[in-house]
């Protein structure tokens, strides 16, 4: 890397969060990391030198910003506070000081998104913000009153999925989880490539974690979480149950439930079933139609099967029936994420094998696998690996990765489940990563 050699990093030196476990190989990614954002800064200062060769520096005002948080595994494409928290830094040239909220060298304590870089930008130029701008400026002359909240969220993520949004403000963060069934620790071929966290999934497999790096790999997480400041479940501890932050907890929950329903937030939707439902318009023109995106009993249902509860069986089991898909999908996830306790909804879920929704199919399928009726859902698994249809291809070989040594029945069908879908390349290449890797992944976690 770029730099002085006082300035390379020492691996047995250098600080492990409590969130990764003290190994050789975290300690080397730990010492790279920290030597690129070495080699960065000198990056910075080449453009910035270019812009005074070029004679442009004095009229030209620079922003600095990263498009994530720490990139490190168990942290970059996850979603708390290490992993949405990023360095941001404007540089104002004397000549235009006087637009500058603070004195050079100073920080604010401004919350502020990314959804505001363009409205910014434009009050900086003294141009008109259009309506339609969902953020707010931070600077210029058009800048509004500073945010109370920021909010985002996480859907998929190269080849697999975890439904999370959540909210912050000065002081706390709290994370809406809609599918805690599943584990954090979901395999992603693009992480798996760094030594570390192959180092930390085989001490897992080994059952030699505790504390803070096991929770990663727990095969369930809370629903919600409340979390002070910057810190995030990969330090603090999780305030949602304590009485003393219930008024916290109720104020930003209120806040998710009204920014998600004023976005009209499209995440509820199975990604088959939202690229359906917009097919000859966008997502975008379809989130506020009820018809195609009902929101409200969206959330419902989301909210019965997130909360993993066995009291909600049969209202889980009623879903199945309803006449929206995406409703009856959230039905049989709640289902599948009671595990053995969904035995009484067995029929219900063979019922639903033959569901008009390959998203419902999968979901029934994948549940009914792990109430022993193999015989009857892995053909169900099989039917959708053969649907030209690629985020239906994906859904399934997701359902077989999660299902392991079960879904071994499924490797020659899984060998031929690669799609050609031009308009959805990006998606066909992960589904084609899952079909090269399954094979040596089933069985083994």
């Amino acid at each position: 890397g770029r730099g002085p050699a006082e300035q390379r990093r020492d691996p047995a030196k250098v600080p492990i969060p409590p969130i990764h476990p003290d190994t050789p190989e975290f300690r080397r990614d730990w010492a790279r990391h920290y030597e690129n954002v070495t080699a960065m800064d000198y990056q910075v200062a080449d453009i910035l030198a270019e812009l005074a060769e070029d004679g442009l520096a004095e009229d030209t005002i620079v922003f600095f910003f990263s498009d994530h948080g720490t990139g490190m595994p168990g942290i970059k494409m996850w979603a708390w506070g290490p992993s949405l928290q990023v360095p941001l830094l404007v540089r104002f040239p004397p000549k235009w000081q006087h637009l500058a909220p603070a004195q050079p060298g100073r920080s604010t304590d401004r919350l502020v998104s990314f959804v505001d870089f363009a409205p910014t930008v434009l009050s900086l130029a003294g141009v008109d913000l259009p309506a339609h701008l969902q953020g707010t400026a931070f600077l210029g002359a058009k800048a509004g009153a500073p945010r109370e909240f920021v909010f985002g969220g996480k859907d998929r993520q190269s080849e697999t999925t975890h439904i999370i949004r959540y909210v912050r403000d000065h002081r706390f963060q709290y994370l809406r989880n809609l599918t805690p069934h599943l584990s954090y620790g979901q395999f992603m071929s693009y992480n798996w490539q760094a030594d570390s966290m192959q180092a930390w999934e085989r001490l897992h497999r080994q059952g030699k974690l505790t504390g803070p790096p096991a929770r990663f790999f727990a095969p369930t997480q809370p629903g919600g979480g409340l979390y002070r400041g910057q810190i995030g479940p990969r330090q603090g501890n999780n305030l949602a149950a304590d009485p003393a932050y219930a008024g916290d907890l109720a104020r930003l929950r209120a806040e998710l439930d009204r920014q998600m329903r004023a976005a009209a937030d499209l995440g509820l939707l199975p990604e088959h079933e939202m690229h359906l439902r917009s097919a000859g318009s966008t997502p975008y023109e379809i989130a506020t139609d009820p018809g195609l995106n009902p929101f409200d009993e969206l959330r419902r249902a989301a909210d019965l099967a997130n909360a993993m509860d066995p009291r909600h069986l049969d209202a889980l089991t009623d879903l199945l029936r309803h006449t929206d898909s995406a409703v009856r999908w959230w039905g049989a996830v709640g289902l599948l994420s009671l595990g053995d306790e969904a035995a009484p909804a067995r029929a219900a879920l063979l019922d639903t094998l033959g569901d008009s929704s390959p998203d419902v199919r999968i979901a029934a399928a994948e549940a009914l696998v792990t109430l022993g009726a193999s015989d009857q859902a892995l053909p169900v698994l099989a039917d959708t690996l053969h649907l030209n249809a690629v985020f239906v291809r994906l859904s399934a070989l997701n359902a077989a990765l999660r299902l392991g040594p079960l879904a071994r029945p499924l490797l020659p069908v899984i060998a031929q489940a690669k799609i050609a879908a031009p308009d959805q390349k990006d998606t066909a290449d992960y589904v084609g990563r899952m079909v090269d890797y399954l094979p040596g992944r089933i069985g083994n976690l």
